[in-house]
């Protein structure tokens, strides 16, 4: 059964931002001119004529412009290659990301390349500056933990201020000036905890992570809010923030002895499953006891028993809008960039766990 969440596109456009090292963005804004123009002049084409040349390398010696090689060598070599980085290879979610970049981009002629970034920076630097030797045409990526958690974003914006198209999904930063898909984390908290409300409960508990990934700050943030406007108190004895996505059975265990909670809502679908298996070891009753639903529709929610309603995240699609988005970029003849952050419409999903 699917609740009346109809899959749509919100579009979104921002604008270009002064950066402290100067850019080839930065040069065209300052003098006018496009970013097509000032690379032209900077190569000393034919094109340009003497005095714009002039004019533009005299202001790039100025201001000590320094082109990024690697990045220059990405922009001008087209090879028909996708490089995606994802933070971690086998959760249900980004697999089917996967899918759906493939389903668009081979369709299209390009090849996808995926690297894991294993929710470390480090790793995700390294994926890039791998990718960046001249492999491939874009980026399409999900930021890991460690990065959000640092605040680091350097290595994005090295990339994207000499112009290489980069598509950020699900985790994504508005520090970085890119094409961004995701779908309301907050609108589908907010209706996953709206239905365990409307079934009578009152005591609705939440496993997330911590607030500095973009995900779960929004997913708090819709259950908190379903909450409070259904006069029900927002009681940080019923949340439990854990460090990261990976599961931790200890504190999971420990939440649930001390806590007198009827319904559970979780970030992912791998807490939800285990609850109910902790739920059913106290001898608690599913929905009858007590009621679950999780994000991400993948396998363990189908097959789990009972099965588990879950807020779909729509990754196939993603994937395929997000694909779209960076094709369109590295294709593009555009003098003037905009970008957009595209939003799509989550699903919720019910089944057993719940109560129909």
């Amino acid at each position: 059964m699917y609740i009346g969440l109809p899959l749509k596109v919100t579009l979104k456009l921002t604008r270009a931002k002064v950066k402290s090292k100067i850019t080839l963005k930065d040069i065209a804004r300052e003098l006018e001119v496009s970013i097509s123009t000032v690379s032209k002049a900077l190569k000393n084409s034919e094109e340009i004529s003497r005095d714009t040349k002039e004019k533009i390398q005299a202001f790039a010696k100025l201001y000590n412009y320094r082109p990024n090689n690697i990045a220059i060598s990405l922009k001008n070599k087209r090879t028909k290659n996708i490089g995606v980085v994802i933070p971690d290879i086998v959760h249900h979610f980004f697999t089917t990301v996967i899918r759906g970049i493939e389903k668009y981009a081979n369709a299209r002629g390009y090849n996808v390349i995926v690297c894991s970034s294993d929710e470390s920076f480090d790793r995700e630097v390294i994926n890039m500056e791998m990718l960046a030797n001249g492999s491939i045409d874009g980026f399409i990526m999900s930021l890991s933990s460690e990065t959000q958690l640092k605040n680091d974003y350097n290595h994005l914006k090295e990339v994207t201020d000499q112009g290489i198209p980069v598509v950020l999904f699900d985790r994504i930063t508005n520090e970085v000036e890119c094409d961004k898909v995701i779908i309301d984390d907050l609108l589908g908290a907010y209706t996953a905890t709206k239905k365990m409300i409307d079934q009578g409960r009152k005591k609705i508990g939440l496993i997330t992570t911590a607030d500095y990934l973009s995900v779960s700050k929004a997913r708090t943030d819709g259950y908190q809010k379903a909450l409070t406007e259904h006069g029900l108190e927002v009681d940080e004895s019923r949340i439990l923030k854990l460090s990261s996505m990976e599961m931790d059975e200890e504190l999971i265990q420990d939440f649930f002895e001390n806590s007198d909670i009827d319904a559970l809502l979780t970030v992912n679908e791998i807490f939800a499953v285990y609850s109910m298996r902790l739920a059913q070891k106290k001898g608690m009753r599913i929905p009858e006891d007590m009621s679950f639903i999780g994000f991400t529709d993948g396998f363990l929610s189908q097959y789990a028993y009972p099965s588990l309603t879950v807020v779909a995240q729509h990754g196939i699609r993603m994937g395929e809008v997000a694909a779209q988005m960076l094709i369109e970029k590295v294709e593009s003849e555009a003098e003037v960039e905009t970008y957009q952050t595209k939003i799509l419409e989550p699903t919720l999903v019910v089944r057993d766990s719940t109560i129909n």
